[in-house]
């Protein structure tokens, strides 16, 4: 398999029509091998416009996700990042190609060990933790903040997390119909919150799930 022509094929015909046009998320996206990061029996499903399953019921997003995500959060050098959801480590290296000071947060122990692995030497200003988020407090705030499973409702804990002019993004509801969202702290006690798409992607482990409805 040609891996670099179905990396350029994701972007032109998966990426780039899905409003992604900036240069510096494209630039990454054809830099990051997302071929090393999938399991292996995937591999030649690494640039499918599908996700991946992990274990644990976890899932790799789709490229298109991962890239509307990138760009919305728009991550400079320098910025500190904070990624719920380590998964396979993706995102995590694309975040880091990106400038951002990454700190990564995995609840399952295997799954982390792995995106470690992937990571290696070769990316810096990342920090890997095996962590329940919802059991978790960070030190400081963030600039970003990426949430790589969905929650059910407002996520102000984590909006809380943002010093003033972060962004963070977080995919909401139930399904079928969840909806990506980008939430930007404004002041201390202002944050706005603008639609980006519909998808749907597993809640984060420990998040609690709506009830269902029941005539």
């Amino acid at each position: 398999m040609n891996f670099e022509l179905a990396r350029q094929n994701m972007i032109e015909q998966q990426i780039r029509p899905w409003d992604v046009l900036d240069t510096r998320v494209l630039d990454v996206l054809g830099e990051v091998h997302r071929e090393d990061f999938v399991p292996p029996r995937y591999r030649r499903l690494a640039f499918a416009d599908t996700a991946l399953p992990l274990g644990h019921d976890e899932v790799m997003m789709k490229p298109n996700v991962e890239a509307r995500m990138l760009q919305a959060l728009a991550v400079f050098p320098g910025d500190s990042v904070l990624e719920v959801g380590t998964g396979s480590g993706y995102v995590t290296a694309c975040l880091a190609a990106l400038g951002g000071e990454v700190t990564s947060l995995e609840i399952h122990e295997d799954l982390l060990r792995e995106a470690e692995r992937r990571l290696g030497d070769g990316v810096r200003e990342v920090e890997l933790a095996h962590q329940d988020v919802f059991q978790w407090s960070p030190e400081r705030r963030f600039q970003a903040i990426a949430l790589t499973g969905a929650v059910p409702g407002d996520p102000e804990r984590f909006g809380n997390w943002l010093e003033v002019g972060g962004r963070l993004f977080a995919i909401v509801g139930s399904e079928p119909a969840m909806e990506a969202v980008l939430i930007t702290r404004v002041s201390d006690d202002q944050w706005t919150s603008e639609s980006l798409f519909e998808t749907v992607l597993p809640y984060l482990v420990g998040a609690e799930k709506p009830k269902p409805f029941v005539l």
